[in-house]
């Protein structure tokens, strides 16, 4: 008996070990995260500020529910070992800024990095995992971003183990972002340690360029969206394809925000926006709270969308959804508008990567168009479709 007891005890040992916090991201997180912005330049009363006008502009509403603050929230480590935030710029401390985020009906979001120092040089969590964890819980933390950077010698997978394993031993149920930038293929192994993993390099505030740092690039939209085609069979509920945040409402054109908003929810990757969202224009919000687009990306399936054909400089991109419903986006990368016929009885969309096969020559769809917010007919009829440039044409597909 006594032998039983001891092999139970070990077993739930191993059990309580080695694990993430399951269910937790069941379709792509949605929230907001600081760097994109506002780099460095943060603060209490800046993300107060935020979280508030997440509530006020109705993005709350629409489903964003994370405010994450990026790097440079740091100050040291006190006699201990525990992290503190910077006594000037959140002088009420983490704990009172978490549960003014949460008394909003809101979650709370920090970053820390696998090396001895962040990206921007402040403390990072090497050697001082559990003991993070432990702060990051006695907070109230609902959300940890985990860098790359100063990471000499480590093992990736390894290293984010160490943090997954802490944060679970430290018993508060935290989403963990892996931001690796795709260096280790994180594809292959993220889906048992985190809850979304970068794909790429950072991304950058353009439509389609490398912006090289050097040793690194980051990478405009276009660049981004090419890099997932081959990626989305590593993509589901509760482990995502992170294409990064986004770039919304930052100085691109609209059409190109759009365009942009409208292929992160058929990539069906979390949705985080990077903008100073105290200050938005009217067209700003419309595309960020477009509740409709961002129903295709919280589709339950998690199915990432597919890139079906091309017509003329016009991407079409497919994502297959719950009830036998589909996305299909008409992307122009051109700076000319684009304006075609589209015999939808001619085409067959077939996912071979998750068995999904959609025939137009024998079932009729009816077509949602989701910016226009309104029904267009049905694919019965041939459509002429006409894209702006740099613009983008969505619909939904339903019977």
């Amino acid at each position: 008996m006594k032998k039983l007891f001891f092999l139970s005890l070990i077993f739930l040992t191993v059990q309580a070990y080695g694990q993430k916090f399951e269910g937790l991201a069941k379709t792509p997180p949605m929230g907001w995260n600081s760097w994109n912005h506002f780099a460095c330049n943060v603060s209490e009363d800046l993300i107060k500020g935020i979280a508030d006008a997440m509530v006020e502009s109705g993005m709350k509403d629409a489903g964003y529910e994370y405010v994450v603050i990026d790097d440079c929230w740091h100050g040291e480590r006190d006699e201990d070992g525990f992290i503190q935030p910077h006594p000037e710029r959140f002088p009420s401390g983490m704990r009172a800024l978490a549960d003014y985020i949460h008394s909003l009906g809101l979650k709370f979001g920090i970053y820390s990095c696998a090396g001895y120092k962040t990206c921007a040089g402040y403390p990072g969590s090497r050697g001082y995992e559990y003991q993070d964890a432990l702060q990051y819980a006695r907070w109230g933390v609902d959300y940890l971003k985990y860098d790359w950077c100063y990471t000499e010698g480590l093992n990736a997978e390894g290293a984010f183990m160490t943090i997954r394993d802490a944060l679970y031993e430290a018993g508060r149920p935290i989403v963990l972002s892996i931001c690796e930038w795709g260096n280790n293929n994180p594809w292959d192994w993220g889906k048992d340690v985190g809850h979304l993993w970068r794909t790429t390099g950072d991304i950058h505030l353009c439509w389609d360029c490398e912006y090289d740092h050097g040793t690194w690039s980051a990478w405009g939209f276009l660049k981004i969206l090419d890099m997932h085609e081959q990626l989305r069979k590593y993509n589901g509920p509760d482990h995502w394809n992170d294409a990064d945040m986004l770039q919304v409402g930052n100085g691109m054109d609209v059409n190109m925000d759009r365009a942009h908003f409208s292929m992160w929810a058929m990539l069906a990757t979390p949705l985080m926006a990077g903008n100073d969202v105290r200050n938005m224009t009217q067209e700003t919000v419309d595309i960020l709270t477009n509740e409709e687009v961002i129903a295709v990306n919280q589709d339950p399936l998690g199915i990432q969308a597919f890139k079906y054909d091309r017509i003329g400089t016009a991407d079409i991109w497919v994502k297959p959804m719950e009830n036998d419903e589909l996305a299909a986006a008409f992307l122009n990368r051109a700076e000319f508008p684009m304006e075609f016929e589209f015999n939808w009885e001619e085409h067959i969309f077939i996912d071979e990567i998750f068995e999904k096969e959609f025939s137009f020559s024998g079932t009729t769809y009816n077509i949602r168009d989701l910016w226009a917010k309104e029904d267009i007919g049905t694919t019965n009829v041939v459509k002429s479709i006409k894209v702006p440039a740099n613009d983008i044409v969505m619909y939904r597909l339903h019977k």
